[in-house]
């Protein structure tokens, strides 16, 4: 009985994992990926408008 407890908890991983991965391909593309795509621009717009000030004297973690 000790081989079921000890095989289980990556048994459950890896059907957890497997399923993540099947959920995540069939997610891409089709009517999800205009949505995403216009969101994505929108993000990208936002962050590098024109006449948006860009603070270069901000420290980087490296920096320090």
């Amino acid at each position: 009985m000790d081989y079921v407890s000890a095989l289980l908890p990556p048994v459950v991983m890896a059907a957890f994992f497997i399923g993540l991965v099947v959920t995540i391909v069939k997610t891409q593309g089709g009517a999800n990926k205009t949505k995403e795509d216009r969101i994505a621009d929108a993000a990208v717009a936002a962050t590098t408008a024109p006449g948006r000030p860009v603070d270069t004297t901000a420290k980087r973690d490296s920096d320090s």
